[in-house]
């Protein structure tokens, strides 16, 4: 993990829960009190996180002047299969900070296991078949680097993390420029050899001026199972294929099935449901 480019994410995050303070905790006046507790998962999933919750505690804990006070051992290793019921971590230590840090801690776990679990269950679908799910730039704003990870953890691969990862000439751009050659012409004069060119296509037409282009990936945008196939026909493994476009709603072994080599899927990250995973103390 990057925990340069982390820290700071969960900073942000722990300054915006606490605000001027706990006042429930402080209330309750937990002085010196000690706690012991675990992390259970109340559903079936992949579990995501783990660390950067523990990260969470270890920051919380600075904040609080007792560094390394908070101790939390996990227990199942992260991009495991997890069942209702398992415990995925302990955590023993001063109650207080644990009881501020708590809602943070849960926060970043159960967003990632989400992304995590709807992951896996979407490279499940096509494990036999070349195709390979792919996420997208829809991200949370901030937390893409943890969104993108988690995607990794269930068994995705992740699609450009930013815009100089890779050149992306989508409808916006073709318009713009004048069309698809135009568009890649003016990205091989400006853009060093070393990154690919991926084009948004529409059409069989489309699919034909990008290859004559030289265009090395083809986004095959919201096309039907049917018009894809017959455009991985058309590009006869000259350039790799995408298949982009709703693919979160769509039956992806059908999708696979047409020969696609990537499958992106934008709700992997944009829509996805929070994994449901409790702090229980004992």
């Amino acid at each position: 993990m990057n925990w340069t480019m982390i820290d700071p994410i969960l900073e942000n995050a722990i300054r915006e829960d606490l605000g001027a303070g706990d006042v429930t905790t402080a209330g309750i006046g937990l002085k010196g009190r000690v706690c012991r507790g675990r992390f259970v998962a109340k559903e079936d999933g992949v579990v995501c996180g783990l660390e950067v919750a523990q990260r969470v505690f270890l920051h919380v804990d600075r904040l609080c002047g007792e560094e390394q006070a908070i101790k939390m051992e996990i227990l199942t290793p992260e991009g495991s299969s997890v069942c209702k019921g398992d415990i995925l971590a302990t955590i023993q230590g001063p109650a207080a900070p644990i009881l501020s840090g708590e809602r943070v801690a849960l926060n970043f776990l159960q967003h990632l296991s989400g992304i995590a679990t709807r992951t896996a269950d979407a490279a499940r679908w096509i494990r036999d078949t070349q195709a390979r799910i792919v996420d997208t730039r829809k991200t949370t704003p901030g937390l893409r680097v943890l969104e993108k990870f988690a995607v990794r953890t269930g068994g995705g691969t992740n699609h450009r993390f930013n815009l100089s990862d890779g050149v992306l000439i989508k409808d916006n751009h073709i318009a713009a420029a004048g069309g698809i050659t135009a568009a890649v012409e003016a990205i091989r004069r400006f853009a060093p050899h070393t990154l690919r060119i991926e084009v948004e296509v529409e059409s069989l037409d489309q699919v034909a001026e990008a290859l004559a282009a030289g265009a090395d990936i083809l986004l095959l945008d919201n096309m039907s199972c049917e018009l894809m196939r017959a455009a991985v026909e058309q590009v006869d493994g000259r350039a790799l294929t995408e298949a982009s476009g709703n693919m979160g709603d769509k039956d992806l072994r059908a999708v696979a099935a047409t020969g696609v080599d990537l499958i992106s899927i934008g709700a992997l990250t944009h829509s996805v449901r929070a994994m449901d995973i409790s702090l229980r103390f004992t």
